[in-house]
C-alpha cells in the first residue's frame, strides 16, 4: 500500500494514496508527537486507515517531562476542555477530508492519551469506537474542576460508542482495583464494552521504543485486537 503522509496544524496526517478509508485519531502519551507515535501512524495507515495523530500541545506548548514525577504533575494540572477542543477539531477535520469522506472515525489513545481517548469518546461528537491503551482513569479528589471536571471512571455512563480497553496487570501507574472497576461501569453502559488484561505487563507494553516497559506477547495479542476491532466498528 501506498502511504502519503504530512505534517499539519493539528498534528500529523497519514493516509492510504488511494480510496476512501475510515478514520483515527491517534492520542500520543504525555511527551506528544515523537517517534513511536509516528510509527503508529504509519502502522494504522498500512492497516487502511487515514491517521491524524493529534498535537494537543499545539496551543499551549510541549512540556519538558523528565521523570514520571513530572509527567503526572503535568497530567494533574493539564486542562480536559482544551485537550479536549483539539481532538474535536482533529475528529471534524477527518471526518470531512476527502479521504474519509464521511465514513465513521475512532479514537485511539495511549497512557495519557488513553484517557483522553475515553473522554472523548463520553464528551465529544462522533466518534464511532475507543480504543484506550493504559488509559488513565480515576482522578485525585484535590484538582482544580475547572481543568479537571470528571475523571474517566465517573464520565463512562455517557459513553457514545463501543470501547476496547486493552491494560497490564502490572501497571504501576494505573491500580487493578481501577480498571475493575472501570470493566464493572462498562458493563452497566448503553454501549458494548471489553476489558483485555495482559499478566505479566505493566504501563507502556507497546512501546517497543521503551525495553525496559515493552512486553512483546502483550503487544503481539493487543495491537491486532485493537486493529480488528477498529475494523469491525469503522468499516461502513
Amino acid at each position: 500500500m501506498q502511504i502519503e503522509s504530512a505534517e499539519t496544524d493539528l498534528g500529523y496526517f497519514s493516509r492510504p494514496r488511494e480510496g476512501t478509508h475510515p478514520g483515527v485519531v491517534l492520542i500520543p502519551d504525555v511527551r506528544g508527537i515523537y517517534a513511536h507515535f509516528l510509527e503508529l501512524a504509519q502502522r494504522l495507515t498500512r492497516e487502511g486507515f487515514a491517521v491524524l495523530l493529534v498535537n494537543v500541545y499545539r496551543r499551549i506548548g510541549t512540556p519538558e517531562i523528565t521523570d514520571v514525577e513530572s509527567a503526572m504533575r503535568w497530567i494533574r494540572q493539564l486542562s480536559d476542555p482544551v485537550v479536549l477542543a483539539e481532538i474535536q477539531a482533529a475528529r471534524d477535520y477527518l471526518a470531512t477530508h476527502d479521504a474519509v469522506a464521511g465514513k465513521p472515525v475512532g479514537v485511539m489513545g495511549f497512557c495519557m492519551g488513553g484517557q483522553y481517548a475515553i473522554l472523548a469518546a463520553c464528551e465529544l461528537l462522533g466518534f464511532s469506537a475507543c480504543v484506550p491503551f493504559y488509559g488513565m482513569l480515576r482522578y485525585a479528589d484535590d484538582l482544580d474542576p475547572r481543568k479537571k471536571p470528571r475523571s474517566p471512571l465517573d464520565a463512562i455512563g455517557d459513553l457514545s460508542c463501543p470501547l476496547l480497553g486493552l491494560y497490564g496487570e502490572e501497571d504501576g501507574l494505573i491500580p487493578l482495583a481501577d480498571v475493575r472497576e472501570f470493566e464493572a461501569r462498562l458493563a452497566t453502559s448503553a454501549q458494548p464494552g471489553e476489558i483485555r488484561l495482559y499478566a505479566d505487563a505493566g504501563h507502556a507494553f507497546l512501546n517497543d521504543s521503551r525495553p525496559e516497559t515493552f512486553r512483546a506477547s502483550a503487544a503481539a495479542d493487543a495491537w491486532p485486537r485493537a486493529v480488528a476491532f477498529l475494523h469491525d466498528q469503522l468499516d461502513r
